[in-house]
């Protein structure tokens, strides 16, 4: 019998090559299950739909490190993991920026993002609160999720012509900094 892992990765392989030959609405689920070499139910053993499948993808193959190296209180070479892996998947990346609506790309990463935030500043805020009541764990990691997402969408839409390096720094620039800083700093 096969690893639930194996059955997940090759479905994922199966997608990401159909969205690199078709958009994402005509790719059908028994398209996937073809290039995957199973049969349908076994999709739906291991994903609801597509977009369950993409956000699978953004997870395991985009953001884990994130969630990693968030533990180790890396942030930085987190985001710089990040910026590698999307752009290994670049053309991937690319088209299914292109996606639009509920289920689009964008609003997946955003949503993936907000989880692995949201799960870090929950354990890291247990039993003590902010100065601000207003200020939750759940509106801190909206707040982080919203101007990584933006940020990284940015990126893929620019054709990522700058190095993840450099994409993790300007990021920790931004966080590190309010805008009153930033214009003061500028040439």
């Amino acid at each position: 019998m096969e690893s639930k892992i194996s059955v997940d990765q090759r479905l994922a392989e199966s997608f990401i090559e159909l969205i690199l030959k078709m958009p994402m609405e005509k790719i059908t689920i028994k398209d996937i299950t073809d290039g995957a070499g199973v049969i349908r139910p076994t999709f739906y053993n291991h994903f609801q739909d597509k977009y369950d499948l993409l956000e699978w993808i953004v997870k395991n193959e985009l953001l884990e490190p994130l969630t990693l190296t968030l533990q180790r209180g890396h942030l930085e070479d987190g985001l710089v993991l990040i910026f590698t892996n999307v752009l290994k998947r670049k053309e991937f990346c690319i088209r299914a920026a292109r996606m639009e609506g509920q289920n689009s790309f964008e609003s997946i990463v955003r949503n993936c993002i907000w989880e692995t935030l949201y799960t870090y500043i929950s354990a890291r805020c247990e039993g003590r609160s902010f100065i601000h009541a207003w200020m939750t764990p759940e509106i801190i990691a909206e707040y982080y999720s919203q101007s990584l997402t933006f940020v990284v969408m940015t990126w893929i839409r620019k054709d990522m012509i700058i190095s993840p390096e450099e994409m993790a720094t300007i990021y920790q620039y931004i966080i590190h900094r309010s805008m009153d800083e930033m214009l003061h700093e500028m040439l």
